[in-house]
């Protein structure tokens, strides 16, 4: 994996530090925050303008969204008492995508906040002189979004919604529980690296238990439901990852998983919920809080997004929707109950 020092960003942090940005509240201080160094100003009350890019409108991102919003609300940041947000959605779109981001670039906002790697991406490259944050981002390294987990350096920080464990838990599960399952398909967007990353990673965790996962690729969503088709007579179950793309058209899997009585695992919550049979996984309104607070901690408090270091998730468990299982022909043993740790939040009825 390629970790080139990305010296425009280092660049744009030390033009932010020196000149900073600022909005009708006044004058912006240290790392693009309005109120001086310190952020807010004792007896004075601030304004603040947050630019929000989200790539797709689906479940997980959206609940990013709201745990961002959310964690603001309880740092003291209030839409219409002291914060504007800025929400813009690319809809998938590429032309879209870049377009929001020059034009966020441009505006006068405290903070930009990129959901999902491409909008993380867009923003990245074009916003120089103010605080951004990514959220549901696979690998951020990767993906250039920083050269460093712990010192990000420059003017960019914010949360990986991917822990390693996850896949390998995951794959575990399957292998001890339903060892019939020899094959896995994948439908997957080779044009996001997120999902590109995320595949290789199941692939190898697949691997290790002798698992084979076969690929259908897509470059939009329409091309969904063709693809899962493809791979039904060829494999034992079905997969993806955080695949902007696939999550969007992912009504469409869970219709052919049913009808085919063939076993559905995703990368995320949200998928299970709505109807894939098991993930191990969060809540990404808790990875969105995370990202909030940071929020909160950079506009208040004057912390530079250089010094605070990547999270990922540190609440994982395996989450099990059993009437999913019913509708693709499982039998949830107690055994497989038993691996869920929280059974009261996590074993959806």
């Amino acid at each position: 994996m390629k970790k080139k020092m990305w010296m425009s960003l280092i660049l744009g942090a030390s033009m932010a530090l020196a000149a900073g940005c600022g909005n009708d509240a006044g004058s912006t201080g240290t790392n693009g925050t309005s109120g001086g160094e310190g952020g807010d100003v004792a007896g004075e009350k601030k304004a603040y303008t947050i630019a929000i890019s989200q790539y797709v409108e689906h479940p997980s991102l959206d609940a990013t969204r709201d745990g961002f919003i959310a964690a603001l609300k309880d740092g003291g940041l209030v839409e219409e008492d002291n914060l504007k947000i800025d929400l813009n959605n690319a809809q998938a779109d590429a032309a879209n995508n870049l377009s929001i981001a020059q034009k966020i670039a441009t505006d006068k906002s405290d903070l930009v906040l990129g959901i999902a790697t491409p909008s993380a991406q867009a923003v990245v490259q074009q916003v120089k002189d103010k605080p951004v944050l990514f959220a549901a981002v696979t690998d951020p390294l990767d993906a250039k979004l920083v050269t460093n987990l712990e010192k990000p350096g420059g003017n960019v920080t914010g949360a990986s919604d991917t822990n390693p464990e996850a896949i390998k838990t995951l794959a575990s599960f399957i292998a001890k529980q339903m060892p019939e399952i020899k094959k896995v398909g994948l439908v997957l967007n080779e044009g996001e690296a997120n999902a590109v990353v995320m595949a290789g990673n199941a692939e190898a965790a697949f691997k290790e238990h002798d698992i084979e996962l076969i690929k259908a690729s897509v470059t939009n969503t329409s091309e969904v439901q063709q693809a899962a088709d493809s791979l039904v007579s060829k494999v034992d179950a079905l997969y993806i990852t955080l695949d902007n793309t696939v999550v969007s058209a992912v009504d469409t899997i869970i219709k052919i998983a049913n009808d085919k009585d063939i076993p559905f695992f995703s990368s995320d919550r949200d998928t299970v919920e709505k109807g894939a049979f098991a993930t191990v996984g969060f809540k990404y309104f808790d990875h969105g809080y995370q990202v909030g607070e940071m929020a909160v901690d950079i506009l208040k408090n004057g912390a530079n997004p250089a010094d605070l270091a990547i999270t990922v998730p540190d609440k994982l468990d395996l989450i099990l929707n059993l009437s999913a299982a019913t509708e693709q022909g499982i039998e949830v043993t107690e055994e497989m109950k038993a691996s869920v740790t929280d059974q009261e939040t996590n074993i959806i009825q």
